[in-house]
C-alpha cells in the first residue's frame, strides 16, 4: 500500500488476496482484520491474519506529509536564492539550468502533498476529475525529474542555454507529461465509508496500470541501473565528474525501493508469488515506507544540491570544504 494511496487505495491492497469468496478490504474497515467468525478469509496456515497498517497510515501520513512539504519549501526556497545570488557556482552535472528545472519539479510535486494529506485524513471530496489530475501531476513531477537527472549523465547536455537546449528542455517535459498520462487512466475515486481517491481504481491487468507499472519501474530501476553501469564501463562518460555529483542522484537513490516494491506488489496480485499470512500483515509497511522515502526527495534533494554547491564555493575561497 504506497505512501499517497494507502488510505485511497484500501481496495487495492495488496496484502488481499482473494479466495474463492473474496473479501473486499473496504468491508472491514472497521476493524482492519479477518476474523473467525461468518466471513471468509484467506487460508495461510489456518490462521486469521491482521493487517494494522491502514490505520497506522491515517494517523503517521498527514503529518508527515505536511512536514515534507514544509521543508521542501524551505529548501526550494533557498535553492533559488542561491541559484540568483551565485550564478557562477553552478557548472555541470549540477548546472544552473539543470537545478533551475530540479527545483521546479520539486515544487510541483511538493505543492501537491497538502492535497495529499487532506485527502487521506478527511477523504476525497473534489471528485474525479481532480483525482485523476492530482496523480497526472504527481507523476509528471517524478518522471520529469527522473528524466531530468538521467539527462545529466550526459557532460554537454545542460552546460548553457541555448535553442538546443531549450528544445531538450521542452522535449523532456512533454514526454515526461505523456509518460505520465498512463498514472492517470489508472487512477479514480472509489466509494467507501468515504470517498477515496485512488492509485490503481482499475484491474491489476489492466493496458493502463501494466504501462503505468513499466514505466515506474524502466524510471526508477532500470535507468539508474543502465547509467551507473555504463558509466563504470567507459572511462570517457566519467570525465568532469566531481564529489558533488551524487547529489542530483539522490532522486534515484530515494525512488528505486519504492520501484522494486511495486513490482513484487503486481507480483503479490497476480499470483505469481505465493503469499503468506506474514506477508499480508507486513507488506503495506514496507511498501508505505519506501514509497515515504521516495517523498523525502523534495526536500532532501534542493537540500543536497544547495549544500554541495555552497561547499564548493567554500572550498573556492578557502580551499578546503
Amino acid at each position: 500500500m504506497s505512501l499517497p494511496d494507502a488510505h485511497w487505495s484500501l481496495s487495492q491492497s495488496p496484502s488481499l488476496v482473494e479466495s474463492k469468496n473474496s473479501l473486499d478490504l473496504m468491508e472491514i474497515m472497521g476493524n482492519l482484520s479477518y476474523d473467525d467468525g461468518n466471513e471468509t478469509f484467506p487460508d495461510y496456515d489456518a490462521a486469521p491474519c491482521h493487517n494494522q497498517y491502514c490505520l497506522f497510515f491515517q494517523h503517521v501520513a498527514p503529518p508527515f506529509l505536511a512536514v515534507t512539504c514544509a521543508m521542501a519549501a524551505l529548501g526550494a526556497g533557498a535553492l533559488l536564492v542561491a541559484l540568483t545570488k551565485w550564478p557562477r557556482v553552478w557548472g555541470w552535472p549540477q548546472s544552473r539550468v539543470l537545478v533551475a528545472q530540479l527545483a521546479v519539479g520539486t515544487g510541483v510535486f511538493a505543492a501537491l502533498l497538502p492535497l495529499v494529506a487532506v485527502g487521506i485524513k478527511q477523504g476525497w471530496q473534489l471528485g474525479a476529475g481532480l483525482c485523476k489530475l492530482t496523480h497526472l501531476l504527481w507523476h509528471w513531477s517524478l518522471f520529469a525529474q527522473g528524466l531530468l537527472v538521467g539527462s545529466s549523465f550526459c557532460s554537454t547536455a545542460w552546460c548553457r542555454w541555448d535553442p538546443r537546449n531549450q528544445r531538450l528542455a521542452v522535449a523532456l517535459w512533454a514526454g515526461a507529461l505523456l509518460l505520465a498520462m498512463p498514472a492517470a487512466l489508472a487512477s479514480g475515486t472509489v466509494a467507501a465509508p468515504e470517498t477515496s481517491c485512488i492509485r490503481r481504481s482499475v484491474d491489476i491487468l489492466s493496458p493502463a496500470y501494466l504501462l503505468h507499472l513499466a514505466l515506474c519501474v524502466c524510471l526508477f530501476v532500470l535507468l539508474p541501473v543502465v547509467l551507473l553501469l555504463a558509466t563504470l564501463a567507459v572511462p570517457q562518460l566519467r570525465v568532469g565528474w566531481e564529489p558533488g555529483t551524487g547529489a542530483s542522484w539522490l532522486f534515484f537513490a530515494l525512488w528505486m525501493p519504492y520501484g522494486v516494491g511495486l513490482v513484487v506488489d503486481f507480483l503479490l496480485h497476480a499470483r505469481l508469488l505465493q503469499p503468506t499470512c506474514g506477508t499480508f500483515e507486513h507488506f503495506d509497511y514496507m511498501l508505505g515506507l519506501s514509497e515515504g522515502l521516495g517523498v523525502l526527495h523534495c526536500c532532501l534533494g534542493p537540500t543536497a544540491l544547495l549544500a554541495v554547491r555552497l561547499c564548493h564555493r567554500q572550498a573556492s575561497i578557502s580551499g578546503n570544504c
